[in-house]
Formats: structure tokens, C-alpha cells, sequence
């Protein structure tokens, strides 16, 4: 009689243990699944295509600024020198240009001769000046700017040699009408020069790409910036999206087009997003593997969620959280 009761006692426990988890394995099939996700907007470094002395900042973090608006300025003494130099061999190119219009004396053959021989020596100057830096560079004595600008000496050097020479053979022929086209073109060739540094001076003054908000300002007034080296950051709040890191098997619920309502903690609110952009390929694991119960490794997608409607008073960073 007692053994009975112990055998129905356990029986009893038994179905008791799987009702237990039967209930449980239903409670956490209807579970709702919560995904954070993050605010995220478009971004835009500023920066110029040319190395220098930062002269004046005119924005500081957390200002607004409107496309077009001056941001920030170069200080370039080496281009207005520079362009001081090509408005000079302009100069010689359009006398040349005449003198080759007016026909060549003697006295004009003389001093063709003598601006050839200047560029001759001048050529062979900035050739050595180059080697000399191009040798110190291998040695990481001088920077690349310097060799650069080396560089660029000695082919203008070389560029005005050949103009002067074809202006002294011009003057020694006498003025063709194909060699009044190649003066001509040696003046286009100047003022093509002056343009290019004209257009190099005027990347000192560098402007708002867009309407925004300055995020961040990496270098201030006085600090030397390289070429191409971000100086602000412009944040386009126009330009806003929930970002979100989706668990391959919960990819099913997210197709490009699909609407959800997500909350903004941040200003308690709920918004709706419709998901404008799926990776195509996973990205990586940030999930615990679950090889260990015999299935797989979970890999994840990354899922851009558009609002649907402006003004929201949404901000980069702020969490969103949708409902699954």
C-alpha cells in the first residue's frame, strides 16, 4: 500500500515536470523579441586640397552652419609666391607672343638668346636643388611637401626653358604662322598655370558642403593641417536612419519596404520607420554560438530603418527600440 502511494506520487511529479515545461516552451514561443537599435545620420568631413597653416576658424562645435558658409581658412604664402611667379612667366610668354607678331631685329634675337640661356641655368638650379631634396627625402630628412614642391619647381624650370627656346628659334626663323600659333599656345599654357594656382589659393578658403551641425572640430587656428586632412565634421540632420544588427534568424521579419513603430526613449515617443536598406551579406557574430546544443553559429545583418515622417526631433545616437 505504501509502495503504491510512492508510485503515484511520482507519477504525479512526472506529469506535473511536463506540464511545467510545456507551459514554458509556449510562454517563450509567444515572447516578444525587443531590438535597440541606433540613430545614425550622414556625415561629412571638411577638409582642403592643399597643406597649411590654419589662419581662422569660424564655427566651433555645436554650431548650425548653411551651405556655403565660410568654415575655416589657409594661410598659402608659398601659392601667392608661386602665382607671383606664373603671372611673371605669363608676362614673358605674351612679350614673347608680340615680339613674335612684330617680326625679330636683332636686338630681339639677342634677347631671345639671353632668356633661353637664364632658363637654361635656372632649369639646371632647381635640377640640382631637386636631386639635392629627392636624396634627403630617401633619407626621411625632408618631408614630401618639400619634395613636392621641389619637384614642381623643377618642371616649371624645365617648362620655361622649352618656352624661351622655342621663342629664341622663333626669333632666329622669323615669325611663321604656325610658329605665331605655338607663341600663342605658350601664353595659354601660362595662363593655365596662373589658373591652376589661382584655384589652389581660392581651396583656402574652405566652405560648408552642406546645411548642418559641426560636430566635431579636430584642429584649431595656428595648427598646420595636411592635404585632404578632415578639419570639421558637418553632421546633415536631414539625413537620419535607425541602424540596427539583426540576428540571421529573425531576418524573415525585415524586408525593404516593411513598416514597424519603434519608441525613442530619448524623447518618449513612437515613431514610424519603414526599412529602406538590407546588407547584403552578414557582417559578423556577435551572437553566443549555439553549436554547443547541436545547431549553429548566428550571424547577423545589418538593417537601415527610415522615419517616414520630418521634424521629430530625432539626434545621431540616440537608441530605438522595435517590437518583434
Amino acid at each position: 500500500m505504501k509502495r503504491g502511494k510512492y508510485l503515484i506520487f511520482i507519477i504525479l511529479l512526472a506529469i506535473a515536470a511536463i506540464a511545467i515545461l510545456f507551459v514554458g516552451t509556449a510562454i517563450k514561443s509567444h515572447k516578444k523579441t525587443l531590438l535597440q537599435g541606433v540613430i545614425e545620420c550622414r556625415e561629412y568631413r571638411v577638409a582642403s586640397k592643399i597643406a597649411g597653416r590654419i589662419e581662422s576658424l569660424q564655427v566651433s562645435e555645436g554650431d548650425s552652419v548653411r551651405a556655403g558658409e565660410l568654415l575655416y581658412t589657409i594661410s598659402t604664402p608659398e601659392l601667392r609666391t608661386k602665382l607671383s611667379q606664373a603671372l611673371a612667366a605669363k608676362d614673358a610668354a605674351v612679350a614673347l607672343d608680340n615680339e613674335a607678331l612684330a617680326g625679330a631685329r636683332k636686338q630681339q634675337i639677342d634677347a631671345a638668346h639671353s632668356l633661353w640661356q637664364r632658363a637654361i641655368a635656372g632649369r639646371e638650379l632647381a635640377q640640382k636643388s631637386y636631386e639635392r631634396v629627392a636624396n634627403l627625402y630617401s633619407k626621411g630628412v625632408v618631408t614630401a611637401q618639400q619634395l613636392d614642391e621641389t619637384t614642381a619647381n623643377f618642371e616649371a624650370m624645365k617648362a620655361t626653358e622649352s618656352a624661351a627656346y622655342a621663342q629664341y628659334s622663333l626669333a632666329l626663323a622669323g615669325a611663321t604662322k604656325e610658329q605665331k600659333a605655338a607663341a600663342a599656345a605658350k601664353v595659354g599654357m601660362a595662363q593655365g598655370a596662373v589658373d591652376e594656382v589661382e584655384i589652389y589659393i581660392s581651396d583656402g578658403e574652405v566652405f560648408a558642403p552642406i546645411s548642418g551641425e559641426v560636430s566635431t572640430v579636430a584642429h584649431y587656428a595656428g595648427e598646420v593641417v595636411g592635404a585632404g586632412f578632415p578639419v570639421i565634421t558637418l553632421l546633415d540632420l536631414n539625413e537620419l536612419w535607425a541602424e540596427f544588427n539583426i540576428k540571421e534568424n529573425l531576418m524573415p521579419h525585415f524586408t525593404v519596404g516593411s513598416r514597424f513603430n519603434a519608441y525613442i526613449p530619448a524623447i518618449n515617443k513612437d515613431i514610424p520607420l519603414i526599412v529602406s536598406y538590407i546588407s547584403p551579406q552578414a557582417d559578423f557574430a556577435v551572437w553566443n554560438a549555439t553549436r554547443a546544443e547541436g545547431s549553429y553559429d548566428i550571424r547577423t545583418f545589418m538593417v537601415k530603418l527610415r522615419p517616414e515622417e520630418d521634424n521629430l526631433g530625432l539626434r545621431p545616437g540616440m537608441s530605438v527600440i522595435i517590437e518583434l
